[in-house]
């Protein structure tokens, strides 16, 4: 495992079994980009990608 999957590997164990919808995930996003401002420019590149991943199976 990789340093950074710790944090991927802590939220399927904790929230692994939720349902929750994208509006959902992008108000998350929103509040940690509004808490951790310094991480605006990832956030938005990992929405944006997330946004258009089904787009390269066209």
């Amino acid at each position: 495992m990789y340093f950074t999957d710790r944090g991927i590997e802590e939220l399927e164990s904790r929230r692994g079994d939720d349902e929750v919808t994208l509006a959902w995930l992008a108000e998350a996003l929103r509040t940690f980009v509004d808490v951790n401002p310094e991480f605006e420019t990832p956030m938005e590149r990992f929405a944006t990608w997330l946004a258009r991943r089904d787009d390269d199976e066209d």
